[in-house]
């Protein structure tokens, strides 16, 4: 991932953010959902989870996505999925993309999971 120059972690967070949802937008994704992960897990700052409907929208939202964070300077993301398009996952470093088909992201309910209370808020026994 190349580094931004002149620019703070939270910028260049912000920045990528909205060229994904931005992009997710353009390509008619369906039920979008932002997932702050901040404080959650390590693996990224955001979390993206959005709906393709069918195996070529979810590819077609995919590979739109990729274009647009090649062309706004943000790197060449992970990818893994594309082939098959059920799932597609797209790390880009701070920020994770997953666009599902309906049935598959209602199968693994990502949402659920990762949008649950922090331990730091609950009493643990």
């Amino acid at each position: 991932m190349p580094s931004l120059a002149g620019m703070d972690g939270s910028d260049a967070v912000s920045r990528a953010l909205k060229a994904v949802l931005a992009s997710l937008e353009d390509s008619k994704a369906e039920n979008i959902v932002s997932i702050d992960l901040h404080g959650k897990s390590s693996l990224a700052d955001h979390m993206v989870v959005a709906s393709g409907r069918s195996h070529r929208h979810v590819a077609a939202v995919a590979d739109h996505l990729i274009k647009a964070l090649k062309d706004a300077g943000l790197g060449t993301p992970r990818i893994e999925g594309l082939a098959a398009a059920d799932w597609v996952l797209i790390d880009s470093g701070d920020i994770i993309v997953h666009v599902f088909r309906p049935e598959v992201r209602d199968f693994y309910n990502l949402e659920k999971m990762w949008q649950a209370p922090g331990l730091e808020e609950e009493t643990v026994h």
